[in-house]
């Protein structure tokens, strides 16, 4: 196993498996090596300047450095996002463009992916990513967009954009992973979204992602059992 003393990534036991969870806001699967990450939403920003709202352009570019970074430091060779692929409506524009020459550039790497509620258009996006439902369990997980209680498997989610507020680095929130009982939320990939404040039970863990760096805020309790609660920011 790689040295995680650098930061970049920290190890937990999810349902018996052992993860990477990545300052890059993806989770590593090392038996499978397939990476997992949520709420790509490709376009968002596009579907703003379609609006009418001024926004820089090249938040794709950015996004996809990252994915890449991510897949090199990991060796994946599947990545799996778990919904919200696309933010709407699918045009021809530049961040299309982005996508498919870095696709070109990944070729050995296989992508799939769970339908979101943002993800009308995906099935005729022609982005190349094979299309899972909105529901599939593999190994020990159920994958799901919008966090549920499965009996028997541990959920894989995203959807709430999980986020905390660290006192000792000011008013900014920052990206976390929110590891709960029976469900792990993932952190939304994409720099450019709003965040869920996490108010986290008593047993929970916590993996902020903040400046390159992936680390416990938390660690989880075993006999996990507070439910908890979240506040849409």
């Amino acid at each position: 196993m790689r040295d995680e003393a650098d930061g970049r990534y920290v190890v937990a036991e999810i349902a018996g498996e052992a993860v990477w969870l990545l300052a890059d806001r993806a989770l590593y699967w090392p038996r499978e090596s397939r990476l997992f990450l949520s709420d790509l939403h490709l376009g968002k920003g596009d579907v703003f300047r379609r609006a009418g709202i001024g926004l820089p352009s090249g938040g794709t570019a950015g996004d996809l450095e990252r994915l890449g970074r991510a897949i090199a430091l990991t060796g994946a060779t599947s990545v799996w996002i778990l919904g919200d692929v696309v933010h709407g409506a699918v045009h021809e524009s530049a961040w299309r463009d982005t996508w498919h020459a870095w696709r070109t550039a990944h070729p050995e790497v296989a992508f799939a992916a769970l339908t979101g509620n943002h993800d009308r258009a995906l099935a005729g996006a022609g982005l190349g990513v094979e299309l899972l439902g909105d529901a599939h369990d593999v190994g020990p997980f159920a994958l799901r967009h919008e966090p549920c209680e499965v009996p028997g498997l541990h959920v894989l989610g995203g959807h709430l954009h999980p986020c905390v507020a660290i006192r000792e680095l000011g008013p900014r929130r920052f990206p976390v992973f929110w590891l709960q009982p029976r469900t792990t939320v993932l952190p939304a990939f994409s720099e450019f979204t709003g965040g869920c404040h996490v108010d986290a039970g008593t047993r929970d863990g916590l993996v902020v992602c903040a400046a390159g760096t992936a680390a416990w805020i938390r660690r989880p309790r075993p006999e996990q059992g507070a439910s908890p609660r979240t506040r849409r920011a």
